[in-house]
């Protein structure tokens, strides 16, 4: 029987007090590696992903959107879009957007092609990235809200370094593009949607709708590619709306509506998405006689993506950054701090969200005292985490010695002490979030000035590993996903639009490029943290101080390609 069909028997039982655990060493399966079991049906293209489902009677609909951030529509002239075959209906979808419906994708397709908008700009018509820039350099002025500090960074003595690090708004960029069915009956809608938050897009389309939550039914599908795009929800509420005005059109004809399949094409996806926020880093360190730090800090200036919607946290602090913005060395003085910016464009959740951010920054400014004092950049790390340690940052407890224990794995295993063949060149980092630490050594060779990344050595220590080979599908998705944020990820706006369409001007890391990737898991009891995320921050502060090593120039700016 399954445990859906013991529900309410169990349900009636007491919960059990007092029951003893099995012991990690007598686990069968916990620990094992076990092959997917959704690799068959993948393999034999049997699987079903959003813009694969179908069902008798669906209509396509393609929406025209407002280009510009903020904007809406002014008023459109449907007349060109009702001559192409099996376009049935045209009309405006909440206030920034336009339906075309047909009986195929083409037609839809077509039919936007030829609806003519005029569009209301809004108040963003000027905004442009050198604007966003320049609010984050004015937003740097204000004091910040304190996230971590031990001792006190204004009383320290020696020589101090600084330095200031950027990072552009990224895209999610995955490879099925938006898409959702649903199925508007008047008293109930029916969704099939590729969604990480299948709770959320049922609350979301309830109120766009105008019904109650449980007369709304989300049946998730497969999903090509999430990385916290899919944590929005706004293709699930524009299909149900195109549902609900197709039902709403047939009541005249008696003919009451269907399923309507909103499909985005790529470069929808790319100009109306949300974005990872650009950010500002400035960074400071007080340093010895000898080079070692006597105090760190570091100022992270960033627009809020919870507060952009509508949830800010205390002190205007972003939700998530206890999450993703630690600092795990045994410094007697640190100082982490962050700086509410205000942006208009978009903003959403993307794959070690700000995390990504602060650990390039941050490990990358950990090489440059290090290459200031002369000094090889395993033994600074190590130095930093040689005394064990207890950070306590927020709700998590950071310890040193596990971080210095994933840094020597990474370290060993990429034989770091061996010397390289001529023209290769290694960099080293590691970082701590979503209560995981990893670490990783990034070997390289430039290729006329561009590096050739040749090998990714990661070590993690994420507790209980629970099935080794999807930590090892983990680890080198994100290794690859982090490649491509590092090298090429920029998204840029100009008079309020987004630049980038398609992956000719947003490329993803292609085959030839991918590195090899050895992933290595501390053995460990404890409970099982994050694995989805924490191997993306380490990868481009690694790639950038093996750039250093092999040029003697530093990257202060992603992507490494366009900065």
């Amino acid at each position: 029987m399954s445990y859906g069909e013991l529900v309410s028997k169990a349900a009636t039982l007491p919960i059990p007090t007092d029951v003893p655990l099995k012991q990690s060493k007598d686990y069968k399966i916990v620990g094992q590696r076990l092959a997917r079991v959704d690799t068959p049906s993948k393999v034999k293209g049997e699987a079903v992903f959003g813009i694969d489902f179908k069902m008798p009677e669906t209509k396509y609909a393609v929406l025209s959107r407002c280009p510009t951030i903020g904007g809406k529509v002014a008023s459109f002239d449907d007349k060109e879009s009702k001559k192409i075959s099996g376009v049935s209906y045209v009309g405006k979808i909440g206030d920034a957007a336009v339906a075309v419906v047909a009986d195929r994708v083409w037609g839809a397709m077509e039919g936007r092609r030829v609806l003519n908008v005029n569009w209301d700009d809004g108040p963003n018509k000027d905004l442009n990235t050198a604007v966003v820039t320049e609010s984050l350099k004015q937003a740097a002025a204000k004091k910040g809200a304190s996230l971590y500090s031990a001792g006190d960074v204004s009383k320290t003595a020696g020589r101090r370094i600084s330095a200031e690090y950027q990072l552009p708004f990224m895209a999610h960029a995955p490879m099925e593009p938006g898409n959702c069915t649903a199925n508007y009956s008047g008293n109930a809608c029916e969704l099939w949607a590729p969604t990480q938050v299948p709770q959320d897009c049922r609350d979301s389309v309830a109120q766009a709708v105008g019904l109650d939550p449980d007369q709304v039914k989300v049946n998730v599908t497969l999903m090509g590619g999430g990385f916290g795009r899919r944590l929005e929800h706004d293709y699930a509420v524009e299909a149900a709306l195109v549902s609900k005005a197709l039902y709403d059109a047939g009541f005249q004809e008696k003919k009451l509506g269907g399923p309507a399949k909103v499909i985005w094409t790529r470069e929808d996806d790319m100009r109306f998405s949300t974005y990872r926020p650009a950010s500002l880093h400035q960074l400071s360190a007080v340093v010895d006689g000898s080079g070692w730090p006597v105090a760190f800090r570091h100022r992270i200036i960033a627009p809020s993506i919870s507060g952009q919607k509508g949830q800010p946290g205390p002190n205007g602090i972003d939700p998530d950054l206890p999450d993703e913005a630690a600092f795990v060395y045994a410094l007697q003085n640190v100082s982490l701090e962050y700086v509410l910016a205000e942006t208009a464009v978009p903003l959403g959740w993307m794959r070690s969200v700000y995390a990504l951010q602060v650990g390039f920054a941050s490990e990358s400014f950990v090489d440059e005292l290090a290459a200031a004092a002369g000094k090889d950049p395993l033994e600074y790390r190590l130095h930093m985490l040689a005394r064990d340690q207890d950070v306590s940052y927020f709700t998590t407890t950071w310890k040193t010695a596990r971080m210095r224990t994933v840094l020597q794995l990474a370290a060993d295993k990429a034989g770091w002490k061996n010397p390289l063949p001529p023209g290769r060149f290694r960099g080293i980092a590691c970082f701590g979030c979503f209560s995981s630490y990893t670490a990783e050594v990034v070997e390289i060779s430039m290729e006329n000035e561009t590096p050739r990344v040749h090998r990714v050595v990661a070590a993690v220590d994420c507790g209980q590993v629970v099935n080794p080979s999807i930590l090892e599908q983990q680890i080198q998705g994100g290794i690859v996903y982090a490649l491509t944020n590092a090298l090429r990820a920029k998204i840029t706006i100009e008079k309020g639009r987004v630049v980038q369409g398609n992956f000719d001007d947003y490329a993803p890391l292609r085959m030839e490029e991918t590195p090899v990737v050895e992933v290595y898991s501390v053995p460990s009891t404890e409970a099982p943290t994050g694995i989805g995320e924490p191997s993306v921050p380490p990868l481009a502060p690694a790639l950038c101080n093996a750039i250093y090593a092999a040029t003697k120039k530093r990257i202060w700016a992603l992507p490494i390609l366009n900065s």
